[in-house]
């Protein structure tokens, strides 16, 4: 049964401060509940299916009868469209009202999936995740408009922390979530779970409709100009961030060919852009040093996110780790955020964004510099207070970061917003992605360093490399009666136990540099701060 919709009377503070926002009236504590029960239903609608996809690629990618290459292309697309879309949906929302964009955003995404499970392949799978990498950008706005919903008026930059950071609590949900139900069949365990996921959320925002938003012409013509120039350059980009590390840079000539034209696209969106009377993208202001100090520290702290579901992972899995055995590292991780979104929103103070974000790659420096340690032995467990501070280091860093960079924006004016909205999807949805390929080709770069440096110090009159070679030898002995081939395979189970410490030592080399590239952030921040305090004090001086 729906809620009853208020009779409305808008008082002029409960006046949207965005752009095809609704209005935040005073509403009944049950009408607060359920918008929060429903801002959690759209974040999981625009983020479990993709993390569920990313955390179990390899075992969902081979059921689906792709190779390496194939999955990751599915990955790049999803990106692509994410950091894209709300080029064109902050301009819908205001033209045609927040109901009939959602809910053709969430028709197309179930429409997208039909054709997936019906004809299953490797186009059909594109096409789906284009279409959810679309619908999972307006979710987003549609979990941090029902969130701001959730709290009295006087916590609305609170309400802003929780709204945008409970997506980021699908990854660690998916983590643990079962995966023999969704990944049987191929796809369609997953394609159904997106669809069932996307009509509920159409329910639920049915039942309980956000207040009206305020509507009048936005869109002009070149503006589809501009978002066709920027996404096949944003498809170049991620299609050759995805692929680098797998196919590796300088062997595939097309990933050159990709980094080469994808600032041409760019390049002539901006181009576009300068040049119009009412921009979508207000290039000058984008080129601005202070925002673009801002966009290299969101970046840079996005790199660092990415030990965790690249890294961690990985060093686990590289042990012989499943997913099962995760379990209880997730859900320290999931905790962690939880505390890291209400450390953020207890903690809240309007001119006290930066202070949060440095703290919080401080404590992402932390947790890397804690997995830099790990040896053959370690485990799961081990890693549980790392991940930990990690996962908190994120939920840190999000909610202020958003709020930094939305004040910075409305103090221009609300035609800056789909600007920065832009820059900080593309800092964080193309930083994640790069932060993952850039950690995975140093892993494989420092694998073979410290493998060659391995196999030069074994000689075969080294006696612990003798002794290894009759322990592998004689554990084989039973299944294979001939000596000189029991020898060659004990060889070759040394081989592979090398490979296996290299592959470790590697991880701790991109641990390292995960945490030099946040105490990178947190420097240039504290930087940004001390620059902000040195102009207060010249500013106070003059004054006197």
């Amino acid at each position: 049964m729906a809620l009853p919709v208020p009779d409305y009377h808008f008082a002029p503070e409960d006046r949207p401060i965005f752009p095809g926002a609704p209005h935040t009236p005073r509403q009944l504590a049950r009408r607060r509940a359920a918008y929060l029960g429903v801002a959690l239903v759209c974040a999981m609608t625009c983020a479990f299916a993709n993390a569920f996809l990313t955390a179990n690629l390899p075992v969902i990618a081979g059921d689906a009868g792709l190779d390496v290459a194939e999955s990751r292309w599915l990955l790049a697309v999803y990106v692509a469209f994410n950091a894209t879309a709300n080029l064109l949906l902050v301009k819908a929302r205001v033209q045609f009202g927040i109901p009939p964009v959602t809910r053709v955003l969430l028709l197309v995404l179930c429409a997208s999936q039909l054709p997936a499970l019906v004809l299953p392949g490797f186009g059909t799978l594109l096409v789906a995740r284009g279409v959810a990498g679309v619908a999972a950008a307006g979710m987003t706005t549609l979990s941090l408009y029902n969130g701001i919903q959730s709290l009295p008026g006087r916590f609305r930059l609170q309400a802003v922390v929780i709204g945008f950071s409970l997506p980021q609590l699908a990854l660690p949900l998916a983590r643990m979530a079962p995966i023999e139900p969704l990944a049987a069949r191929g796809w369609a365990g997953l394609h159904l779970l997106e669809c069932g996921m996307a009509l509920c959320a159409l329910a639920l925002l049915r039942l309980v409709p956000l207040p009206p938003n305020l509507r009048e012409p936005a869109f002009e013509w070149r503006d589809f100009l501009t978002a066709g120039l920027a996404v096949p350059g944003m498809l170049l980009l991620c299609g050759a961030l995805a692929e680098g590390p797998y196919l590796w840079w300088t062997d595939a000539p097309w990933i050159g060919v990709a980094l080469a034209l994808a600032p041409v696209f760019f390049a002539a969106a901006l181009l576009l852009e300068r040049r119009r009377a009412r921009p979508l993208l207000q290039v000058a202001w984008i080129g601005s040093s202070e925002i673009l100090r801002f966009a290299a520290i969101a970046l840079l702290v996005r790199l660092a996110l990415a030990e965790q579901s690249y890294g961690a992972v990985g060093l686990l899995a590289s042990g012989g780790l499943t997913s099962d055995e995760m379990h209880g590292l997730f859900l320290c991780v999931l905790l962690a955020m939880l505390a890291g979104t209400g450390t953020a929103v207890l903690t809240l103070r309007p001119d006290g964004h930066m202070h949060r974000i440095m703290v919080a790659a401080l404590v992402i420096a932390f947790g890397a510099w804690l997995d830099s340690h790990a040896t053959n032995q370690t485990r799961a467990p081990q890693l549980w207070l790392s991940q930990a501070a990690i996962a908190f280091g994120t939920s840190l860093f999000l909610g202020p970061a958003l709020l930094h960079g939305i004040g910075r924006t409305m103090a221009q004016g609300p035609q800056f917003l789909v600007s920065f909205i832009e820059l900080f999807s593309i800092s964080q949805n193309v930083g994640g992605l790069a932060g993952s390929s850039l950690l995975s080709s140093v892993h494989t770069v420092f694998t073979r360093l410290h493998a060659g440096v391995l196999a030069e110090r074994m000689t075969a009159g080294d006696p612990e490399v003798v002794a290894r070679l009759q322990q592998g030898a004689a554990a084989l002995a039973a299944h294979v009666t001939d000596p000189a081939l029991a020898a060659a395979a004990g060889a070759g189970l040394l081989g592979q136990a090398l490979q296996r410490e290299a592959a470790i030592l590697a991880f701790n080399d991109a641990f390292r540099l995960v945490m030099w590239v946040a105490l990178g952030a947190a420097a240039f921040t504290g930087w940004f701060i001390l620059l902000g305090l040195l102009r207060r004090g010249r500013a106070a001086g003059r004054a006197t």
